[in-house]
């Protein structure tokens, strides 16, 4: 009998497999917490959180700060600058019972689906309405008007797309907000030629890139300065100059990847599953469709565009998040509908079409939300970040600012989130910069490559919910990045030494 040969298991069961290894280590790693400060803006009071004790209360003003030790200026909790409650240096302790059992297992998987019910929503009414253009053939007409324009200059599709993404990275964190353009980019960049690696490697290294070196990104390095007491503008000009830098090389690997394929489709990571994507992608797609671009398929076009320039604008100046987000583009399929010259039953059937294809996206989103879930409960975050606080406060300067760049690769994985991580770290770690003589600067970058290093390929973070929406195993995944992300890692590590040591 032959053998059956090995496959990687799917993503459900690497996110089960790593749920039930982070259960183990709340058995192995000793739960504890900081206190925690945060601005009530009804009573105009700091308000002190800590663990099996009453809330304490305190007078809002730069002295009540000082006495805690949080060297940050009060109006940037007053005015709304800092929002989440921030660790306060000093106040660590350990807690006990709060190890997760076998019942906590299995609940958080359920806990994490209604933890992450808004973003769950968007992505499924944003593929409800991809799947009414689908209908209408607008997507396919289009697609064949791209092709067209760009033929010849192809990757030049890429570089564009690429700088768009990066550019959303670094001014407002793009991150869950670039899942929508996955199931429009890809059938696009299909069309063109492109293996299906392309398309997801276009959108995901450019918002990676974009978020790690961020520089105005209000949820990243905005939060993390004013946790760490200094202005964003420090360090500022580097930052940029690091994601021009750095996106030209991973423009640079995506180019050199293209050209291997070309020379010899079975170079493609993606060979084996390319067949099984094109399907999906292109299913309605027709080079010749018989359809005319009337005014109803331009309409159509133009409310799908605009709907992600509203959300864009929504997101960056107005605090929009995933509920406002998807109420818009519930109002918008709702227009879609009425003018798209499709039946009721066709048009609702259409968007019920183009929900279901992501039901699998939605289960993954709550099985990673799972494992944070898991980690809070067993408090092990804190203890995590008391350790390494510990490890790195007796080293010299270029030694610290490297070390504490892989402490925030590390911490990444169980905090994925940037402003959380942000206002957990900083007030802990940014003060052991003054002791060495160091800006405090040098934690900010660390914060920001560090999480941003991981973002690349944490299963705890997006990566997970983008290969389930391409169909694209994990273990390709890195097969592909990895190569990029050594060069990455080994120029930051570099960049952050030299800083410490002769800039800062």
């Amino acid at each position: 009998m032959k053998r059956k040969n090995w496959e990687f298991p799917t993503a459900y069961t690497v996110l089960f497999l790593i749920l039930i290894l982070v259960t183990v280590l709340t058995h192995i790693i000793p739960a504890g917490k900081y206190n925690r400060l945060s601005y009530q803006e009804n009573s105009k009071e700091f308000v002190i959180e800590s663990y099996g004790k009453d809330d304490e209360k305190l007078p809002a003003t730069q002295e009540t700060l000082d006495k805690l030790n949080i060297n940050i200026n009060v109006e940037k909790f007053t005015n709304g600058t800092i929002k989440k409650p921030m660790a306060i240096p000093n106040t660590y302790t350990k807690v006990s019972g709060q190890a997760q059992g076998i019942d906590d297992l299995i609940l958080a998987p359920i806990s994490g689906l209604a933890d992450s019910i808004d973003i769950i929503i968007f992505v499924l009414i944003l593929s409800g309405i991809v799947g009414i253009v689908n209908k209408t053939g607008t997507f396919s007409l289009a697609m064949k008007a791209i092709s067209q324009k760009t033929k010849g200059k192809e990757f030049l599709l890429v570089v564009i797309s690429f700088i768009f993404f990066a550019a959303g990275g670094t001014i407002f964190g793009a991150w869950e907000e670039t899942i929508p353009f996955y199931s429009i980019l890809i059938p696009l960049f299909l069309v063109n030629g492109f293996d299906p690696l392309v398309p997801m490697a276009t959108i995901f290294l450019g918002s990676a890139v974009g978020c790690m070196f961020s520089t105005v990104n209000p949820f990243s390095t905005i939060i993390a300065s004013n946790a760490a007491g200094i202005s964003f503008n420090e360090g500022l000009k580097f930052r940029f100059g690091a994601l021009v830098v750095f996106s030209i090389i991973a423009l640079t690997y995506l180019y050199r990847y293209i050209k291997k394929v070309k020379v010899n489709l079975e170079n493609s990571i993606a060979f084996e599953e390319k067949d099984e994507i094109n399907e999906r992608y292109l299913k309605n797609y027709q080079e010749e469709t018989g359809i005319k671009f009337n005014w109803s398929k331009k309409l159509i076009l133009f409310l799908f565009v605009v709907q992600f320039a509203i959300m864009i604008w929504g997101v960056a100046s107005q605090g929009w998040w995933f509920q406002e987000a998807a109420a818009l583009f519930f109002f918008v399929s709702i227009i879609i509908m009425l003018v798209s010259g499709l039946s009721e039953k066709e048009a609702v059937n259409a968007f019920i079409a183009g929900a279901s294809e992501v039901v699998g996206v939605a289960l993954i989103i709550g099985l990673a939300r799972a494992i944070n879930i898991v980690m809070e409960n067993g408090m092990i975050s804190d203890t995590l970040l008391f350790y390494s606080s510990n490890l790195v406060s007796e080293m010299g300067k270029g030694l610290f600012a490297v070390v504490l760049l892989f402490i925030f690769v590390f911490l990444g994985i169980f905090i994925p989130s940037t402003s959380g991580l942000a206002v957990l770290s900083m007030p802990i770690l940014a003060p052991l910069a003054d002791t060495l003589g160091l800006s405090r600067s040098i934690v900010v970058d660390a914060f920001s490559w560090g999480q941003g290093l991981i973002l690349f390929i944490a299963p705890t973070g997006l990566i997970f919910v983008v290969l389930q929406i391409v169909g694209i195993p994990y273990n390709k995944w890195l097969k592909f990045v990895m190569p990029l992300l050594i060069v990455i890692t080994i120029l930051t590590t570099i960049m952050i030494y030299i800083l410490s040591v002769f800039f800062r």
